[in-house]
């Protein structure tokens, strides 16, 4: 069976990008960081309410992946980050002594965010259920998105980062174009009718999404059809098999390797679905099956630049 992997040019450009960003903007230390450009007093919404910033914050701990993706794309600095196994190059600073371990994405070490004295702690998706208790330490906001309306909450929460930070003319660029790439993929599909599932692998089981889930985008607003009617949207997906699979016959069979996200030794998706039941399916027989970025899909799915590479990861899929 014949794979292929999408969106490494942009993923490749994208870095450097980021890279250039934090050369021109200074890249400062955990302690004294550069101070972003000036956006004043700003009131933004976020998952969990409202929140008034009246003053560019100077201080930032973040307990979101996705937001720490973002605010590296934006050139923003930070003083406290979770522990961080996995990252890709570009982000691999973080996961060193520059920057105060805060605890980890479920467990915060509310301790040690207190010794930072921060401006804003920022929390989204895995780290949400903390907001209360971080809220109590200074103003926090939650930038968890709406899978039901994947990409207008997206949109949302780019935005408020952008306002809090002063960068909406760069952040509204960037997501101009991004809107205009999502019309572009989306336009692809009607005419070609193909039939995609999305599927993610760990510790050698296999579980499907559909429209709506962690995985909806690609269906909507990215316009493949699914290839599988009645999927929940539960954030750990249908458990499924391969025989499942071979029923639905997808025309393209996109793969989240969850295992290889999170740094586990488990069977790799690869060989879970080397199988002929799979290797059966029109994906297979035609080379769309798909392997996702594992950071940008599972562990960062709602950073500027891993939306930016997931879609084009797609338009890939349908070229």
């Amino acid at each position: 069976m014949r794979h292929r992997a999408t969106g490494r040019g942009l993923t490749a450009a994208l870095a450097a990008l980021a890279l250039l960003v934090l050369s021109a903007c200074g890249s400062g230390s955990a302690d004294t960081p550069a101070a972003p450009a000036s956006s004043g007093p700003v009131t933004v919404a976020h998952a969990q309410g409202t929140a008034t910033i009246g003053a560019t914050p100077q201080k930032v701990v973040v307990f979101d992946i996705g937001a720490l993706v973002t605010l590296d794309d934006l050139g923003v600095p930070v003083v406290g980050v979770p522990k961080l196994e996995g990252l890709p190059e570009r982000l691999a600073e973080y996961a060193g002594e520059k920057y105060t371990k805060v605890g980890t994405l479920f467990e915060p070490d509310y301790e040690k965010v207190n010794e930072l004295a921060p401006d804003l702690i920022i929390v989204g998706g895995r780290s949400a259920a903390a907001y209360p208790e971080l809220s109590k330490i200074a103003t926090t906001v939650d930038v968890s998105v709406d899978n039901a309306k994947f990409l207008a909450s997206f949109r949302e929460r780019v935005e408020a980062v952008g306002a809090i930070f002063g960068k909406q003319d760069q952040v509204r660029e960037r997501l101009d174009a991004l809107t205009a790439k999502v019309s572009e993929v989306a336009g692809r599909n009607p005419a070609q009718g193909k039939r995609g599932l999305v599927v993610l692998t760990t510790g050698g089981k296999i579980s499907a999404y559909g429209p709506g889930s962690r995985f909806g985008i690609v269906h909507d607003p990215l316009g493949v059809t699914p290839a599988a009617e009645g999927l929940g949207t539960d954030t750990h997906g249908n458990a499924v098999s391969a025989e499942f699979i071979a029923q639905t016959n997808p025309d393209v069979l996109y793969v989240v390797d969850r295992d290889s996200a999170i740094g586990d030794n488990g069977q790799a998706a690869r060989q879970v679905l080397d199988n002929a039941l799979v290797n059966g399916t029109n994906a297979a027989r035609n080379n769309r099956v798909v392997y996702l970025s594992p950071f940008e899909w599972y562990i960062a799915p709602t950073g500027l630049s891993s939306v930016e590479s997931m879609v084009a990861a797609i338009g890939d899929s349908l070229s």
